[in-house]
């Protein structure tokens, strides 16, 4: 097999006593249980098998799983036996009933993999295969197919922040590029590097650093899952302390989440950690900063935090600052920005500070502008998916002479990709152009009543031009509500010359995605229908 998913029997071959996939069960056991290189490709190839007892290549089995190792076994048995994955999660994963049903609905599964309770109230498929139950004794049965690069691995269906899940075509010379493109931005080192990580498995970033990664280089991933990350943050810094030359990854909030209840742990040693990826969601300057100030005196180089770019529709990684060198914070005109322009900051105005995501690694970058403006980012490279599932209207529009049209707003300055949002998450008011993560971030900073990361800013139509609105969640600093949104209107008001209706709620109102982003349009909505009078 001439694609990425070969090189498990090679190292089945060369290294089979070597870990492959590590599971931290801190939920369950306590403990870690391993897979090595030479039982991965087994149980892989048995799971192929048993799929093809009901499948033809082509058709696509749903993995419906907790985060386990037994979802790796089930994406890579998928794999081998030329049938279509399409990662999904667990139905108990809670608040995300109806995204699951459609992202169900529109992949149309054959099959499901799972490892316990499977569908839970979706349409039954024609097979539902416990992964765990299936004998090793079928590996000896299988006989390898081949596989093109151009053939069909999984659907990825996006997170669903500004639209309906849409299940992207992710080919396999898409996943083996963008592994191979990710690992080398991790600077990582055949079969030394360990990566350690907490993202959800049926998540891109997840899915391609934890499962994928590790495949190029015959290194080892250990994992956790989400939840036990989110009841203990400092699980996944722990996780890091144990190895010497380790790589990881989350979403800005992550960054933020854990360096608030970091405390003063003992025996913390994270000189080992080689590169932080800060992607999923806008990377903010005083996250880095903070994350920064807090772990540094742990032996946290300053230059392993690393700010990304990616998105689904590139498999997942575009663009990374370079790890030898701390993230490059840089302050331009908020004016000019506003309008379109690229200008540094000169000392007069408002300064809008912006972080750099660095450059693409194996693909090619553009914006979709004159020189020195804003536009909308464009992507090329053996990474970029070739179409949405079934939805040929679509494809058209996003997928265009081989140049993927992103949705995101960007810039180059000194050679380097800037990201200042999503285009249609734009707010206009009085035709000029605000960012809503800019002012969501004022939110955060102007009263220790407002919970970080749990902001949603956005525009609703007015008599005359939009209105801006700023949903707030309250943090367990609890102070008089009117105190609070007085503050946060104040500071919009003298950082961005808005003026905005804040409306505070309880925490866990303002709606997110399964990949943890804000869902600024699933917000505006439940504004309109009043869901937070």
């Amino acid at each position: 097999m001439d694609v990425l998913i070969g090189r498990i029997a090679r190292w089945a071959r060369e290294i089979p006593d070597a870990p492959a996939y590590t599971f931290a069960d801190y939920l369950g056991d306590g403990r870690k249980h391993t897979l090595t290189w030479k039982q991965i490709d087994r149980r892989a190839r048995a799971l192929a098998v048993r799929l093809r007892e009901v499948c033809e290549p082509g058709d696509r089995a749903a993995i419906l799983a907790p985060q386990s190792l037994e979802y790796v076994v089930a994406m890579l048995g998928a794999m081998y036996a030329r049938v279509v994955a399409v990662p999904l999660f667990s139905p108990g994963l809670p608040g995300h009933a109806e995204r699951l049903a459609l992202a169900y609905a529109d992949a149309d599964p054959v099959a499901v993999l799972t490892s316990g309770p499977a569908t839970g109230d979706l349409p039954p498929a024609k097979a539902v295969i416990p992964v765990d139950t299936v004998s090793d004794l079928l590996a000896e049965e299988w006989e390898d197919e081949p596989i093109a690069p151009g053939d069909l691995a999984y659907l990825q269906y996006t997170s669903g922040s500004t639209r309906t899940p849409a299940g992207v075509e992710i080919s396999h010379g898409n996943f083996g590029a963008n592994a191979a493109q990710l690992w080398e931005a991790f600077d990582a080192r055949p079969r030394t590097s360990v990566a350690a990580l907490w993202l959800p498995l049926f998540h891109d970033m997840g899915l391609i650093a934890t499962i994928a990664c590790p495949i190029v280089g015959g290194n080892q991933a250990v994992f956790m899952d989400p939840v036990a990350f989110v009841m203990q943050p400092m699980r996944w810094m722990r996780l890091l302390s144990e190895y010497d030359d380790v790589y990881t990854g989350g979403p800005n909030f992550a960054f933020d989440y854990t360096a608030a209840r970091a405390g003063r742990p003992e025996g913390l040693d994270l000189s080992g950690v080689r590169a932080m990826l800060n992607g999923a969601e806008p990377v903010r300057p005083s996250t880095v900063s903070r994350f920064t100030s807090v772990f540094q005196p742990y032996g946290l180089r300053p230059e392993a935090h690393t700010p990304g770019y990616g998105l689904a529709e590139a498999t997942v990684f575009v663009a990374a600052g370079a790890i030898d060198e701390p993230p490059r914070v840089t302050d331009f005109d908020r004016d000019a920005l506003a309008e379109g322009r690229v200008v540094p900051y000169r000392g007069e105005g408002v300064a809008s500070a912006q972080v750099s995501c660095g450059r693409p690694t194996g693909q090619r970058v553009r914006i979709d502008a004159e020189d020195g403006h804003v536009g909308e980012i464009l992507v090329q490279g053996p990474n970029v998916a070739r179409a949405y599932w079934r939805d040929p209207e679509k494809s058209a529009e996003v997928f265009e002479d081989g140049w993927l049209r992103t949705g995101d707003l960007g810039m180059i300055h000194e050679g380097e990709l800037y990201i200042t949002g999503r285009i249609k998450d734009l707010v206009i008011v009085d035709g000029r152009n605000h960012y809503p993560q800019d002012i969501e971030a004022t939110a955060h900073e102007a009263s220790e009543g407002v919970r970080r990361g749990h902001v949603a800013a956005f525009a609703v139509a007015g008599e005359e031009t939009e209105r801006l609105v700023v949903v707030a969640e309250r943090s367990r600093a609890a102070m008089d509500a009117q105190t609070v949104i007085g503050a946060v209107r104040s500071a919009i008001s003298r950082n961005h010359d808005l003026a905005a209706e804040v409306v505070l709620v309880q925490a866990g109102a303002v709606p997110r995605t399964s990949s943890g982003k804000i869902a600024r349009r699933a917000c505006r909505q439940a504004y309109l229908e009043g869901a937070f009078v």
